[in-house]
């Protein structure tokens, strides 16, 4: 729309139409979204509004809108729709498991099949937003209008390698080639940066099927390949003796992507001219995580109701998701993810069993493990690769890294009936000469668990810095210092309360079980997150660092500030929950 006047007094403005009439409105309504086209709205990339499932006018899609629809639709004012579908992927399993003995070996055997596919569009090559030729296209110096001069392809290039040359329009020269995420100079040897190699001062450049107007289309995208994971599940156990059993399991799990995933055509349509920064696109072609699990066990009987257990387990971690540079990327290098990290964790429980011996039922275990892996999370490498370095792998302690482990759960119950063997007391039946006994714990029981352990990593910094602004410079290596240790004891006392429901027949038995939970029973005051300068959860350092002082001051107002940075700091989540106590009623029937 073209603005002719605004007027101060009844906020109201002048606007021209399409036809070039004049038209009033007050500033309430004269913004209406339906005034504006999407591209618009999408302003080069600045977002004026962001939408998918819905048009850009908010009413839902009525179809299913593909990629070539946001490309090319238009609508009735002749208007390039930018329609974007929703993400709607489509998942699928089933599964099927055995249970038999053969001899003394008893077998659980299962095989569970999963389809997952994201069900959206994918870049053909995640480096390439306009199509480029290849080494096979380019030997013999047959591609129309590109003179290469006199070169010799490197016999250990494949025909489908990516040619990368000197400049875009005016190519002479092939400065290097790329297969996959591996790059090549011109001689054919592997080079680790691109940018150092292949770039003759335009940029690195692919040769381009169009050279002269390259475009984002649908032409550089495909369909998501469907993944099928294969999860075979085997356990099997066999006695040594009579009181002596071994026992090993063999799982393979995988999990769909949970985030990242969504394709928008927004990211690459505006790639070409918007400015990306370190802000990072999702990857629409990412696949299911993997985690494979082997388990070797020993089981010994020490008494007829009691045990121990000895396990050892080591689990993988594979195609984890974790950020991406896509370095030399054409038109621009940009930010991503990628199934890339990988982990291991390993470890040894030692686990006593007490069933049910008069009153009493224990269980305690301990637990030594080792978690190592390439990241903790998908942002582990972000700082690393946004510095200039490489996508980097290097096995370091996983977030989830507890060295040692204890759990002990007592549970003291009182049985119902003939098995009662707690305190009674009798009394007279007024009117007879019957006596009733009181039973006063049947059915009632008081359960105790403990839990605890050594600290999980975190990331030490060398600088104080505040938490506002960032700039944590690492001290050591990632996860290289650890928090302090955790202990935790949860109560709880119920009782059963036996009815009957019905009668002939249909007469079953009910049972109401009331209770008093009590959730960290001493109120340990646990710490789960801490500042990176200084170790601990209340204090990151900056309101008493010398070197933070002027810049405080300069603040408007000082006071004010350091008050509000305080309370911001002493942050409830870097706590475990306090004290709960919990009364219920649970009925079964």
């Amino acid at each position: 729309i073209d603005i002719d006047s605004y007027d101060m007094n009844d906020h109201s403005i002048n606007y021209y139409d399409e036809q070039g009439n004049v038209h009033t409105a007050t500033l309430a309504n004269a913004l209406d979204i339906d005034m504006f086209s999407a591209d618009e709205l999408l302003n080069s990339g600045g977002f004026n509004a962001y939408y998918f499932g819905y048009d850009y006018l908010g009413e839902k899609n009525s179809n299913k809108p593909g990629l070539d629809d946001f490309f090319n639709e238009k609508n009735e004012q002749n208007n390039f729709a930018r329609n974007i579908g929703a993400f709607e992927p489509i998942y699928m399993a089933g599964y099927i498991q055995d249970k038999f003995a053969f001899k003394d070996l008893i077998f659980n055997i299962g095989l569970r099949v999963d389809r997952f596919d994201a069900n959206q569009m994918v870049l053909k090559d995640p480096f390439l937003l306009y199509n480029a030729r290849t080494v096979g296209e380019v030997k013999g110096n047959n591609i129309g209008d590109v003179d290469l001069g006199d070169f010799d392809v490197p016999e250990n290039m494949g025909d489908d390698y990516v040619v990368y040359v000197d400049n875009r329009t005016n190519p002479t020269a092939i400065t290097g080639y790329r297969s996959d995420d591996v790059w090549y100079n011109s001689a054919g040897l592997e080079v680790s940066n691109p940018e150092d190699h292949l770039d003759a001062g335009n940029g690195v450049t692919p040769l381009l099927v169009n050279k002269d107007n390259p475009s984002v289309s649908t032409e550089a995208f495909k369909d998501y390949d469907p993944q099928w994971s294969f999860m075979p599940r085997i356990a099997f156990s066999f006695p040594i003796s009579d009181e002596a059993l071994f026992f090993a399991h063999y799982d393979v799990l995988t999990q769909r992507p949970k985030n990242n995933l969504r394709m928008n055509p927004l990211d690459y349509y505006f790639m070409p001219v918007k400015v990306m920064g370190t802000n990072s696109i999702n990857n629409p072609d990412l696949r299911p995580e993997k985690t494979i699990d082997y388990e070797l066990g020993f089981q010994q009987k020490i008494s007829n109701t009691s045990s121990i257990v000895v396990s050892a387990f080591y689990r993988e971690i594979r195609d984890q998701i974790q950020s991406y540079r896509y370095t030399a990327a054409y038109p621009k290098t940009y930010y991503s993810y990628r199934n890339l990290d990988f982990g291991t964790v390993k470890g040894l429980t030692l686990t006593y069993d007490l069933r049910r011996t008069k009153n009493v039922r224990l269980k305690t275990s301990y637990t030594l493990q080792f978690a190592n892996g390439t990241g903790s999370d998908t942002q582990t490498a972000k700082s690393l690769i946004q510095s200039g370095q490489p996508n980097l792998r290097t096995l370091l302690p996983l977030d989830i890294d507890r060295r040692h482990a204890v759990n002990v759960m007592i549970d003291y119950r009182f049985g119902g009936g003939n098995n009662y063997n707690g305190p009674v007391s009798s009394r007279k039946v007024k009117g007879t000469d019957k006596t009733k006994t009181i039973k006063w714990l049947e059915n009632t029981g008081a359960n105790i668990t403990l839990s605890g352990g050594s600290g999980t990593p975190y990331t030490k910094s060398s600088r104080i810095y505040s938490m506002i602004t960032g700039g944590r410079i690492i001290e050591g290596s990632i996860n290289g210092a650890r928090k302090s240790s955790s202990f935790r004891v949860d109560a709880r006392i119920d009782r059963d309360i036996v009815f009957t429901l019905g009668k002939g027949e249909k007469k079953r038995d009910a049972y109401l079980n009331v209770y008093v939970q009590v959730l960290n029973v001493f109120n340990s005051m646990n710490i789960l997150n801490v500042y990176a300068a200084t170790g601990n959860a209340d204090d990151d350092g900056y309101l008493s660092a010398a070197e933070w002082q002027t810049t405080i001051n300069s603040m408007l107002d000082s006071d004010a500030f350091r008050t509000m940075y305080s309370m911001k700091l002493n942050s409830p989540y870097n706590y475990s929950s306090p004290r709960q106590i919990r009364v219920g009623v649970a009925f079964n029937f």
